[in-house]
Formats: structure tokens, C-alpha cells, sequence
């Protein structure tokens, strides 16, 4: 443990934010896992409001710098194929 009163704080600090970035990149799993979910079960309504929120998660880890961008973009991408391919089937 640090003997510096800041470096107690910064410790401190350094554990809050990685409990909240690990629970913000499990909600980000999960909003992806009901999409493919609602995608499997050919619902289409469900599949595109799951795909909405889901996205919502995306952009907001890219700008919390929980997710690189990249990642956001390539995840978002193969969901919408995904939720496309069951219009066209229905």
C-alpha cells in the first residue's frame, strides 16, 4: 500500500473505476447477447429495439473510453446484418 496520502486516494479511485468499467462492459455483453438472442428467434420488432439500445451502449463505452471505436463500429455493423438478415427472411 502507498505511504502518499494522494496515491491512497488515487488507489482508491483506480478500484471504483474499474468495478464500474467492468460492469459497464458486462452490460454491453449482455445488451449484445439479446440482440442475437431476439435475431435467433426471428422477432424482428424485438431485434431492432434491442439493436437501438444496444447501439446507445456502444457509442456511450467509445466515449467513456471503456471501448475503442473500431470495436463499437464492427460490432454494430455485424448486429445490423444480422437483424437484416431476419427481415428478409419474415
Amino acid at each position: 500500500m502507498a505511504n502518499i496520502k494522494s496515491q491512497k486516494k488515487r488507489a482508491l479511485t483506480n478500484v471504483k473505476k474499474n468495478l464500474a468499467n467492468t460492469a459497464e462492459k458486462s452490460r454491453l455483453k449482455t445488451s449484445i447477447k439479446k440482440v442475437l438472442k431476439a435475431v435467433e428467434a426471428k422477432d424482428h420488432e424485438q431485434a431492432v429495439a434491442r439493436y437501438k439500445e444496444c447501439c446507445s451502449l456502444l457509442d456511450k463505452a467509445v466515449v467513456d473510453h471503456i471501448k475503442h471505436k473500431n470495436y463499437a463500429a464492427r460490432q454494430k455493423s455485424r448486429l445490423a446484418k444480422a437483424v437484416a438478415s431476419i427481415k428478409e427472411a419474415a
